[in-house]
């Protein structure tokens, strides 16, 4: 049998590559990364290896220096390092987000100045929409932005930014109402603002300020913060795109390319809980023979193989969907939707198999039984999910009566 979620009709050049990330995984992350995990410790020469490697330019086209590969490559290397480590993971997805932003969106000036550096892995990106009074109503945001002569000035505090220390730019939403009359819909009154900084923590430019890490239950080594604005001027010329009023619009579809993301994540994880799980079964003996043999856990490992496979088939059609140039928000909010759950409920399983020992921290399912909860949340609820997935089918099949 061949090694679960293999994908077919990959060409030369998307086998090589992502033959390359799985032997820097194997070699690189997972000898170490649930020690830098449980020092919380960001995973800087992993990070600078991933750059060597071209990652950060990835999807980045190759006349801004990238490798100018699809959405589906970038996808199955995400699925590669996640299983490694997860956290390594965010690092590169907020990044490819605002590249996949600026590539899409963005004016010839501000592509030709951020995109071949965020190819080099020189300017590392992050992107922020949530604040500390809303979770998934971004319509309801309060940070604003007010025209000043050929500036904006920024005022409000967001919430959950990954890379927020490490970053050094930020593309940020803003309600911006100059030019929208009273009564507009709160989403056609965003604006995105390319916002460069310091990296670090305090007050890393004037009027802005990124305090320290948020401690979390998991997705650790990464640095996740908050964002304070407060009187935080930018020049016109950072507003994404050129235009106000369509911040709404370049973060949604960045978000729908980052839940193909977060479904690799989620495979990623699973893939590498049932590897634990199935290892572990063949090792632990019990009744005088491996639990392996007991018709229990070859059930649980029937099931996780299944979920592990399901997952990583949904993820691929969604990618290849946003490649294909159709719309995939429901390929996407499916995939998210199903390889967040199934790899909670496999990690979940890989831990039962292992007993006791699983609950130790010596242990790498313990590491994983931590990081799994944060892919049911992040890009969006299952909740979220289902909305958009249940609006597309009633699109798709409404009644004709």
């Amino acid at each position: 049998m061949s090694r679960l979620a293999q994908t077919h009709g990959l060409n030369d050049i998307q086998q090589e590559i992502l033959s390359t990330v799985r032997d820097f995984v194997d070699k690189e992350i997972l000898p170490v990364a649930t020690e830098l995990e449980h020092r919380d410790e960001y995973p800087t020469q992993i990070v600078e290896g991933l750059k060597e490697l071209g990652l950060f330019g990835l999807m980045i086209p190759e006349e801004y220096g990238g490798l100018g590969e699809s959405l589906l490559t970038y996808a199955l290397c995400v699925e590669e390092i996640a299983r490694g480590w997860m956290s390594v993971s965010g690092i590169i997805n907020t990044h490819f987000i605002v590249a996949y932003m600026l590539k899409q969106h963005g004016t010839t000036e501000q592509k030709d100045y951020f995109l071949p550096k965020m190819a080099a892995g020189e300017i590392r990106g992050a992107f922020s929409m949530s604040e500390p009074a809303l979770g998934s109503d971004v319509s309801a945001i309060t940070s604003k932005g007010v025209k000043d002569g050929d500036e904006y000035v920024l005022n409000g505090q967001k919430m959950w930014l990954t890379n927020g220390g490490t970053s050094t730019l930020v593309a940020v939403l803003c309600r911006t109402d100059e030019g929208h009359p009273e009564g507009t819909a709160p989403h056609k009154s965003m604006t995105t603002f390319l916002i460069e900084k310091e990296p670090g923590f305090g007050e890393v430019r004037p009027g802005l300020t990124i305090p320290g890490k948020i401690d979390k239950m998991g997705y650790k080594g990464v640095d996740t913060t908050e964002l304070i604005m407060d009187g935080l001027r930018i020049p016109a010329d950072r507003v994404l795109g050129g235009q106000t009023g369509r911040g709404f619009y370049h973060m949604m579809d960045g978000v729908e390319v980052g839940r193909v993301n977060v479904a690799a994540r989620g495979c990623g994880v699973a893939q590498r809980a049932f590897e634990l799980g199935v290892s572990y079964a063949q090792q632990r003996h019990t009744f005088g023979k491996p639990i392996a043999q007991h018709q229990a856990i070859q059930f649980k490992l029937a099931e996780m193989a299944t979920k592990v496979e399901a997952a990583h088939a949904m993820m691929v059609n969604a990618a290849r969907k946003k490649d294909s140039g159709e719309r995939n928000d429901l390929e996407a909010g499916m995939a998210k939707y199903l390889a967040s759950e199934y790899c909670k409920e496999v990690v979940e399983d890989a831990f039962r198999i292992h007993g006791g020992y699983g609950f130790s921290k010596e242990y790498e399912i313990e590491r994983l039984y931590r990081e799994a909860p944060m892919l049911l949340i992040g890009e969006g609820t299952a909740e979220i999910q289902k909305m958009i997935i249940g609006r597309r089918l009633l699109e798709e099949y409404r009644f004709q009566g």
